[in-house]
Order: structure tokens, then sequence, then C-alpha cells
């Protein structure tokens, strides 16, 4: 039987909940159960971070400089997430850099101290984001928000999907259990959706966009096989990893400038 849509609706409240810092109605409840259901909706929940961000940046462009646009649109968006995917990222960095074992990469990660490798590998995606969202023009600023978030979320649930969790527990062990396949292309289609949007209204060129999608894809299967290869399976430090690179990797292909030897 098919489940009722104030259900569809609860899983995605459950997700907002779970992702961001946004209160959710009373009425919604929760159960354990849940929480392994409503990772379809993580693609979503990026539409409202993307938004959010994409409304700071239009109103702080209106009375400052772009630059400093960027960086309150990027600081709403960390809020509003609690950092957690920032979190993940700086993590991954310190256990897969300072580690030889995967015992020892695990501890690490575990370990809510930041080491140095966390300190800088944050510090340099955050510098890299800023400065690629900085040289895009402020339409396709929007334009790259709205399909870099909910893209690099999805890209996120493919470890979900396909790969293991390692931990015994852990913050993301709720929703470890494996994606059924039309859950999977669910969470696709709310990652489509705004770059079938963004082509149609002329916000950005299907060329940018292409060209951001390979590279984010490209960076989102590279650390997948990292985390195989030294951890045989993902936590959730890894989905936070995987969001933010892929997130960033998208603004970097929007900015290809092919060379004429290459674009023929």
């Amino acid at each position: 039987m098919k489940p009722p849509a104030w259900y569809q609706l609860r899983l995605f409240f459950i997700a907002l909940q779970f992702f961001t810092r946004l209160p959710i109605p009373g009425w919604v409840g929760f159960q354990p159960e849940w929480l392994q259901r409503c990772t379809r909706y993580f693609p979503l929940v990026g539409w409202i971070v993307a938004w959010v961000s994409a409304l700071v940046y239009l109103l702080a462009v209106q009375f400052w400089p772009p630059a400093l646009a960027v960086l309150l649109s990027t600081a709403a968006g960390i809020w509003l997430t609690g950092a957690f995917h920032e979190d993940g990222f700086a993590d991954v960095c310190d256990g897969l850099g300072g580690s030889v074992s995967r015992e020892r990469a695990l501890e690490i990660m575990r370990d809510s101290r930041l080491g140095s490798y966390g300190v800088v590998g944050i510090g340099l995606l955050l510098a890299t984001k800023l400065a690629a969202l900085h040289a895009l023009l402020p339409l396709q600023v929007l334009a790259a928000l709205g399909i870099a978030h909910p893209l690099s979320r999805w890209l996120a649930t493919c470890l979900i999907w396909r790969l293991d969790y390692v931990r015994e527990e852990g913050k993301a062990k709720p929703l470890a259990q494996h994606m059924r396949t039309g859950e999977f292309l669910l969470a696709g289609l709310w990652a489509v959706l705004p770059i079938i949007v963004t082509v149609y209204v002329g916000l950005m060129s299907w060329q940018r966009i292409a060209m951001g999608v390979l590279l984010a894809v490209v960076a989102a299967s590279w650390l997948a096989r990292r985390f195989v290869r030294r951890l045989g399976g993902y936590t959730g430090d890894c989905l936070g990893a995987v969001q933010q690179l892929s997130e960033t990797a998208f603004y970097l292909g929007a900015l290809v400038t092919l060379p004429a030897w290459l674009a023929g």
C-alpha cells in the first residue's frame, strides 16, 4: 500500500530537523525508523539551505561589495546547518591525513578536537568556495547555490545507497541503512529539478552546469574510493566531506573556461 502524503511530509520534516537548526511542527512526532527513510529528502533540505543562502546574498549585495555578500551568504548557510557538514569534512581531513591504519583513522575522526589537517583542510575549502562564488556574476551565484546544495547532498546519499556504514554507533547510524533504489532515485529527482529550472530560465548556461556537475561527480567518486580503501565504507563524517567537496567542485566547474586548443 502506498504511504499517505502526511507520512512523506513527516519524513521531510525529520530530515529538516536532523540536517538543519530549523524547528519543525510539534505534530510531526518522532519514530526511530523514520530516520532510516528520511534520506530521500536530504537533497530537498539542500533547497532550503540554498534559498536562505541565496536570499542573504541577494540582500547583502544591495548594500555591500559582492565579496562581502558571498561571505555573509556562506556564513548564513553554515549557521543554518550548524556547521554539520564542515565539521565532517575537517574530521575526514584529520582522520585520513593523520593516520595509517583504519582503526586509528576512525579514532581520530571521532575525536572532537580539531587537528592541523582539519584546520588547513577546512580553511582551504572555504577559501576556495568563497573565491569561486565571488568570481561568478550575481545571477550565476544564485543559480550555482540553487544547484550545488541539492546536488552535493544527493551525491552524499550515494554513499548510503552503495557503501557500508563502518561504525558500531554514531550520529549517522540511524541513517545508515542501505537506501532502496526507489528512494535513491527520488532523492536524485530533487537534485535534478533545480538544474532543469536553471537551464529553462537561463540563469546559467548548460555548458557551465554540465562542467560543474562533472567535477562534483568526480570529486564525490574520488572520495568514495578513498573511503572504501582506507575505511572499508563510510561514516557520518564522510557524508559531510562528500557534500562539502562536491559543492565546491561544482562552483569550480561552473567557472571553467576551456583553452582554445581544447575547445576546438
